[in-house]
């Protein structure tokens, strides 16, 4: 799994110009599935992703978690992040998982997400959406399994 993260201030997704997903302090995670990806790399990116300390504590330092800090979580699925645009001017997408598996997996880190997270707000998987933020920091990472 790959997942770019970015902290936010606010965050919002919308379908058809109706808002489905709108968040204020938080983390905005854009999330593509592999076709090797397990549950396993969907729960260990998960946790991985709401223990991050990368919230200022009062000395300014990124000292601080998601949990620690009670902020909310937006998860938009992005198959476009397993683009390979390394050969040629198009991209080609051979390494997304297949819609269902990724359905399942994208599924299951906002299950294991909501277990730990007060609120969690979510896209519309496969949905054409338009999303907005504004980043905090700016501060943005991009985490992989199993590497995370």
């Amino acid at each position: 799994m790959r997942a770019v993260v970015q902290r936010v201030t606010a965050a919002r997704v919308e379908v058809d110009k109706a808002v489905v997903g709108e968040i204020g302090p938080g983390l905005l995670v854009l999330l593509g599935v592999t076709k090797t990806d397990t549950a396993a790399d969907a729960d260990l990116l998960a946790e991985k992703i709401v223990n991050l300390r990368i919230f200022s504590d009062v000395a300014g330092k990124m000292n601080l978690s998601l949990l620690d800090t009670g902020g909310a979580l937006l998860v938009v699925s992005q198959f476009t992040l397993y683009g390979d645009c390394r050969k040629g001017r198009r991209p080609g997408f051979d390494q997304a998982a297949p819609a269902e598996q990724a359905r399942a997996l994208y599924e299951h880190f906002v299950d294991v997400a909501r277990r730990t997270v007060t609120r969690v707000e979510t896209g519309v998987f496969q949905a054409d959406m338009a999303v907005s933020l504004t980043n905090d920091g700016p501060v943005t990472f991009v985490l992989e399994t199993p590497a995370s």
